[in-house]
């Protein structure tokens, strides 16, 4: 017996295609910011869909963002990279 803990198995394929979920006040700014981290980070040729979602009274969008990840770390560098831009509330 290991004295060292196990890291759960993750029930993420990678590579693959993943949904990357932010969400955020409704404005330009951050529809631009979300999609140039992904840019950044992916590349533009790795988005395979977008979808948007207004609140009810159109004061924050869902953006969900389907793209091609290599690894874990490929996918937790996106999502740090969207809460530095300082403008994610949540992100799934």
């Amino acid at each position: 017996m290991s004295d060292t803990p196990s890291t759960p198995p993750s029930l993420l394929e990678f590579p693959g295609a993943h949904p990357v979920k932010a969400m955020g006040r409704h404005t330009d700014e951050f529809r631009v910011r979300m999609l140039e981290v992904i840019h950044a980070e992916v590349g533009a040729e790795s988005v395979i869909e977008i979808q948007e979602r207004m609140s009810r009274d159109r004061t924050y969008v869902s953006l969900t963002i389907t793209v091609h990840i290599q690894s874990r770390e490929h996918l937790d560098r996106i999502y740090r990279q969207m809460h530095a831009t300082g403008l994610l509330i949540f992100a799934l």
